[in-house]
């Protein structure tokens, strides 16, 4: 396949898929959803096939691999949630008179064509094309190859009910092979964004070898500092929340920090005991995104020494502190930089659903554009929109006319 022709295609209907009216758009979403439980028989046929050839897959990546009646669920709902909530689009942020008849308008628009990498979780096919739907742009999507079946179906009966409901023909495309990616990676001149959900190493590699911005995150090491002041009880059972309620998701907490005022000893024994899942424990262990049923646990004399060793050694994705002192986690939340900070809950609420976003394309650790769960605020931008009679910059430089700056 030609991808940099197929891409640039995709950048001259993603010009019509911004100007859809939120009906149309909400229409397809519909769509998408109605058909996704029409065939979902197929769609589940599929997914155990990939699950099948990939049984000997370590057991995170299996259950990430699942597409089930539960994952179908709550991909409609998630559609459902999306078509409820405000047109992003075409809104006006700021309205400035700068002079009489000349007035200032800053508008979200969509950012254009986004390319979607991501890892063995087929609903995130569904999530990120629905995002993407809903917020006008269009989506160019690649998943890992051990779901490729069940991408390939998902894709298949999403993009069909698209059409048929009036989308354009560049709203959405698939990349299936290996190779397609790197030549993604050199269409910067049709490709506006690559958003990349993986291994620390492969989004390095992506960020190394293109020149289109790249928004993401790399490893999800998340921290819990467990404060002098903590309730060790409402400690243990967040942290055993944080630690398996997920064990394979990015929000996962992997290190756990405890005031050298606390049994840190007690403290694992109650944590062992919230669990369903035997937890390894690795004491004085590194700073590492396990993504298992372990984790690594230090002790520190202070909050300003959990702080420092969060900001110097962790990812800047969540991290939280529990304690019972007010003023002690405002100091945490403000000092750690981190696209999340929690007090007394678990990190696994890093989430665009539980944020009320609708869902996420993914975490963002940066700090430019969008940063933590980027749902539909963070696939717009914006535009500005000067609308004037006859004004000319000549009157202003010569004092003719001046500004009055008035914001209506």
């Amino acid at each position: 396949m030609d991808y940099k022709a197929a891409t640039r295609e995709m950048k001259a209907d993603s010009y019509k898929m911004a100007s859809l009216p939120a009906e149309v758009r909400d229409g397809a979403l519909r769509a998408i959803a109605a058909a996704l439980e029409k065939n979902k028989a197929e769609i589940f046929t599929a997914n155990e096939a990939d699950r099948a050839a990939g049984s000997a897959l370590p057991a995170p990546i299996l259950a990430r691999l699942k597409f089930d009646e539960h994952k179908l669920a709550d991909c409609i709902k998630g559609i459902n949630d999306l078509i409820a909530m405000p047109d992003p689009l075409f809104q006006k942020q700021l309205i400035r008179e700068l002079d009489d008849g000349l007035t200032l308008v800053r508008s979200s628009c969509p950012i254009g064509v986004i390319g979607v990498i991501f890892e063995s979780r087929p609903d995130a096919l569904v999530q990120i094309s629905a995002l993407c739907i809903k917020s006008g742009n269009s989506v160019i999507l690649k998943g890992g190859s051990e779901a490729a079946k069940s991408n390939r179906t998902l894709f298949d009966v999403i993009y069909k009910a698209g059409i048929e409901a009036g989308l354009p023909e560049g709203f959405a495309m698939l990349v299936e092979d290996r190779a397609g990616v790197a030549e993604l990676l050199s269409c910067h001149d049709s490709v506006d964004l690559i958003i990349p959900r993986g291994s620390n190493e492969f989004v390095q590699h992506i960020m190394s070898n293109t020149k289109i911005p790249v928004m993401g995150h790399a490893d999800g090491i998340c921290t819990i500092y467990v404060d002098k002041e903590a309730a060790v009880d409402k400690a243990a059972r967040i942290i055993a929340d944080a630690k398996e309620q997920y064990v394979s998701a990015c929000n996962a907490t992997e290190m756990l920090l405890v005031h050298k005022d606390i049994d840190k000893d007690a403290l694992i024994e109650k944590v062992k005991a919230n669990a369903e899942h035997d937890i390894k424990v690795n004491i004085d262990g590194e700073y590492k995104e396990y993504l298992d049923y372990e984790m690594s646990v230090r002790e520190v004399s202070d909050v300003d020494e959990a702080i420092a060793l969060i900001n110097r050694n962790g990812s800047h994705h969540t991290d939280a502190i529990i304690t019972e002192n007010k003023k002690t986690a405002e100091h945490f939340m403000d000092m750690v930089d981190s696209a999340g900070v929690y007090h007394n809950c678990s990190t696994r609420f890093a989430d665009g659903y539980r944020y009320g976003f609708g869902a996420e394309v993914g975490i963002s650790t940066g700090k430019i554009h969008a940063r933590g769960p980027v749902g539909l605020e963070g696939l717009v931008t914006y535009k500005y929109k000067l609308y004037g009679s006859d004004h000319i910059v000549g009157d202003y430089a010569s004092g003719a006319r001046s500004f009055n700056f008035k914001d209506l």
